[in-house]
């Protein structure tokens, strides 16, 4: 569905249509109708101010079970691929895929694709591993995957052909960007064959970097898990005179998790991301304003974001991973390298405390409600993939959960709006402006 006011077709992708009563039991409650569809926008009245016709309102097809699906279930058999970098929940999600389709469809035949899509494209070498409710019990108190994952791209006719031979239908791939681009080839390769595979994602980036899928799994855990560690830079900090602990939290693109592990540990003095530039030298810059900071409270705490001042680096060569993401340089030590001289050259003691837990942060189980959410994603991934629809993703958006075309969720990353309610919040928090300010505090008593 597209309309003047979003560029966005919204439409999924279905193999035909739906023939086979569905085998689930839902105690009474309705089905999901065909057409049900969740508003993109909920603030209609903005919507309309904003010149769109109330007849053309964006919106997303509404996720959940059918009373007919397309897979008959006893014909079913079902792949999970997970790729990328680790992240909280990914045995949670392999977990409530197998599940709900042994549990509520009794699909038997489910396999785990070894180290994603290098084991989807050498089975040879990376044989399947058949999976069940029982074998699957305990995986999500584990952190990482139990199937494994790589980067890098594969031969995508090699893996679809392999789809065949081992008569799979449904293929669910965990992961991020670059995953859900690789899913979107192989059902392309999967239509021009006019084949029946449903190719569904569930996403996963720890970074929280997906369009239109509400908050990916992991990311609440991540935030969770930074906490111990800002408390420890914290304490450094603060015991000592002109303090400056500094933490480095993922986030290449978007810093949505620098800024909440920010709101969530309001010791935080300043917030560096990607998406609001700063400056590093001369009176409005970084390390002055950590001078500035030191004068009045003789200590400070940064996060800063993996992805954050990368303008730093320039004139460097640029380096790509196997999946051909930009690689960032280590903005982290770079500071710490840079705050040393600064204070230093200038004779002010400083004593600089640097903590990167990024690895250790993904490689935990999921939290609590991340769990629920995982279970939840999984779950409706399941009921859009035996219904037939493909080329999709899960996502949960304005209260509901939603199926989003990939191409749509990949067509950029999302990002803080520095003008929108989150960053005003973080700088409300932080108070960090004022101390990029050359003039401020002028004749002002400490605080």
């Amino acid at each position: 569905m597209t309309s003047e006011s979003s560029p966005f077709d919204f439409t999924v992708d279905s193999l035909g249509p739906c023939r086979v009563p569905s085998p689930l039991n839902l105690g009474g409650h309705p089905f999901i109708r065909e057409g049900s569809r969740t508003l993109v926008n909920s603030d209609l009245a903005a919507y309309q101010e904003a010149g769109g016709d109330l007849d053309t309102v964006p919106s997303m097809e509404t996720a959940g079970p059918r009373e007919h699906i397309f897979h008959p279930q006893y014909l079913t058999r079902a792949a999970i691929v997970t790729c990328g970098g680790l992240c909280p929940g990914l045995n949670s999600v392999i977990k409530g895929i197998v599940e709900t389709l042994h549990q509520e469809y009794g699909v038997r035949d489910i396999y785990g694709i070894p180290y994603g899509y290098a084991g989807l494209a050498d089975p040879q070498e990376h044989p399947p591993i058949q999976l069940d409710a029982d074998g699957v019990d305990t995986i999500h108190m584990q952190g990482g995957s139990i199937l494994g994952t790589s980067r890098g791209n594969q031969d995508v006719e090699l893996m679809v052909q392999n789809l065949v031979n081992m008569r799979i239908n449904l293929l669910f791939t965990i992961g991020g960007d670059g995953t859900l681009k690789g899913a979107s080839q192989i059902y392309e390769e999967v239509k021009r064959r006019n084949l029946e595979i449903s190719v569904v994602g569930v996403p996963k980036t720890i970074d929280n970097d997906i369009q239109f899928v509400g908050n990916s799994f992991g990311f609440e855990t991540a935030v969770y898990q930074s906490t111990p560690v800002i408390t420890a830079a914290h304490v450094e900090a603060h015991s000592v005179y002109n303090g400056l602990g500094i933490v480095k939290l993922m986030g290449r693109d978007s810093g949505f998790i620098s800024a909440y592990a920010t709101l969530a540990n309001p010791v935080v003095n300043f917030c560096l991301v990607p998406e609001s530039p700063w400056h590093l030298e001369g009176p409005d810059g970084l390390l002055k304003a950590i001078e500035r900071r030191f004068r009045r409270k003789s200590h400070a705490v940064i996060i800063v974001a993996e992805g954050a001042g990368q303008h730093l680096f320039e004139g460097l060569p640029q380096r790509k991973d196997a999946s051909g993401n930009l690689l960032k340089y280590d903005i982290g030590t770079f500071l710490c390298e840079k705050f040393r001289e600064y204070f230093h050259a200038r004779d002010i003691p400083m004593t600089l405390k640097y903590f990167d837990p990024s690895y250790s942060i993904r490689s935990v189980p999921a939290s609590g409600t991340d769990q629920i959410h995982c279970h939840r994603l999984a779950e409706y991934a399941v009921h859009g993939a035996m219904a037939g629809k493909t080329n999709m993703v899960t996502g949960y958006w304005n209260e509901s959960f939603v199926n989003v075309p990939i191409p749509v969720a990949t067509y950029d990353r999302k990002k803080i709006d520095i003008n929108g309610p989150l960053w005003r919040s973080v700088m409300a928090c932080t108070g960090q402006e004022k101390y990029f300010d050359p003039n401020w505090g002028r004749n002002v008593s400490p605080a």
